[in-house]
């Protein structure tokens, strides 16, 4: 591997966790790397914007082909969802593969399909090869059907799916479920399970991804924004607060925590906050019945539910936020409430952490690629499961900004598609939080 230079750049060594938002993943995740910042001006091949699960897992796979890259923080990495998600690893997209196929064509549905197919085992083998720390897992994952319509509807046809292109996955019914997870007989109809997921601390892999993208010689700089983007003939200008960077491509990886840097970018996603919290460590006799395989688990609600355990045992639940940012232990009550209903072996009255993220939604619920002028690309769009699919879309991105035409890439490039009436974004994220409530609850028989 090669070496990172240091040219033109200052390490910033009283750059630590601190700034980081509370969570568990802060208080328990492994070191950051000596981030730099750069102290004059620069030129690179690809100046990549955000040191999230995108940008970094972009970042190795371009430097490892001899690009001269530049990753660029306006905090550290992990700072934004890469640091607080769930940290579970779930393979493939929010649509089934059939309706992939009906929706891109056979041709890119199939690309795509095997991609983010593959999603996982990518994330497994950067950790492998780069010796990341971050407690990984590929324990498998787990989709849990809240009733009887969402088992048939949802869960049935998609392992279905799966299992006709050669993944070992399983149904399982309401006995086999609880006892997989642990939870109440009543808890959950059914659900399915998926060999190719697993765990992961998702703060530790991106610091860990930070680490092998420097191993490989790209430059990653903390408290680094970017105040202006421009052209400038065949560049592209990325103005700093004390310096400029000249760019052949630049690569905006930004997601939900995208700004006004592009016109109309921000635009194309709904920033949605999702929280968590985090119990004590539960004790031996309860921590053996909890999720024994130690899987990851997400139900089939419209609000989901989604919960793991963490390598130190604590009970791990998130959902859908009560407030936009810095949630309090009192705004953990629904999800106490819920660990009580669905577990109520579980004793959640004491909660070691909670803390929130932005969640970047899309029209289509699917990840978009964009090419927004020459050499500027954007991706953005996780929909919740930006473990795997972050990482894999690192990968294509990498190749479109190696000279693969867009035709040719694993994932369809397409024209910004923005949300109507988006400046009223929280009215209507909370009118449809009240009806996809009331529909939950009439599934489930509540």
């Amino acid at each position: 591997m090669k070496k990172n230079g240091t040219s033109s750049c200052s390490t910033d060594a009283a750059f630590t966790s601190s700034s980081l938002p509370q969570s568990l993943w802060a208080a328990t995740a492994t070191a950051p790397a000596d981030y730099s910042r750069l102290s004059e001006s620069e030129t690179c091949d690809v100046a990549i914007i955000g040191a999230g699960f995108t940008g970094l897992s972009t970042a190795i796979h371009l430097a490892e082909r001899g690009h001269k890259v530049i990753v660029l923080d306006a905090a550290e990495p992990g700072w934004g969802a890469s640091g607080r998600n769930g940290g579970q690893i779930i393979t493939g997209l929010k649509h089934n593969p059939d309706d992939l196929i009906a929706a891109l064509g056979d041709e890119m549905g199939n690309r795509v399909i095997r991609a983010m197919g593959g999603a996982a085992d990518l994330v497994f083998s950067l950790i492998d090869r780069y010796g990341i720390d971050c407690h990984a897992q590929q324990s498998g994952w787990i989709q849990a059907a809240h009733g009887p319509k969402p088992y048939e509807d949802l869960v049935v046809p998609r392992c279905r799916q799966w299992q006709a292109r050669g993944v070992d996955a399983r149904l399982l019914d309401r006995a086999e479920i609880s006892a997989m997870i642990g939870s109440a007989p009543e808890a959950y109809f059914g659900g399915w399970f998926d060999p190719r997921g697993g765990l992961l601390q998702p703060l530790s892999y991106a610091r860990g991804l930070a680490k092998a993208a420097l191993a490989e010689g790209a430059k990653v700089c903390a408290r680094s924004p970017v105040l202006s983007l421009s052209r400038d003939g065949d560049h592209w200008i990325l103005k700093l607060a004390q310096t400029a960077i000249r760019a052949r491509q630049v690569v905006m990886a930004t997601n939900a925590y995208t700004g006004d840097l592009w016109p109309g970018l921000a635009q194309t996603v709904i920033p949605v906050s999702s929280f968590q919290i985090a119990t004590r460590p539960l004790d031996e006799k309860t921590r053996a019945r909890i999720l024994p395989g130690g899987q990851g688990v997400a139900d089939t609600r419209r609000l989901l539910l989604y919960f793991r355990l963490d390598h130190q045992g604590r009970f791990v639940m998130g959902g859908r936020s009560p407030v936009d940012d810095n949630p309090s232990k009192a705004d953990g009550a629904p999800l106490q409430a819920a660990i009580r209903r669905l577990f109520p072996m579980i004793d959640p009255s004491h909660i070691d952490y909670v803390w929130s993220g932005k969640v970047g939604i899309t029209r289509d619920s699917l990840p978009h690629l964009h090419l927004l002028g020459p050499g500027l690309i954007a991706a953005l769009g996780c929909n919740g499961r930006g473990v795997a699919m972050c990482t894999m879309m690192g990968r294509i991105i990498a190749d479109l900004a190696s000279g693969v035409a867009p035709a040719d890439l694993a994932f369809p490039v397409t024209v910004p598609n923005a949300f109507p009436f988006h400046q009223f974004r929280k009215i209507g994220v909370f009118a449809m939080s009240q009806y996809y409530r009331l529909l939950d609850r009439l599934e489930a028989g509540l």
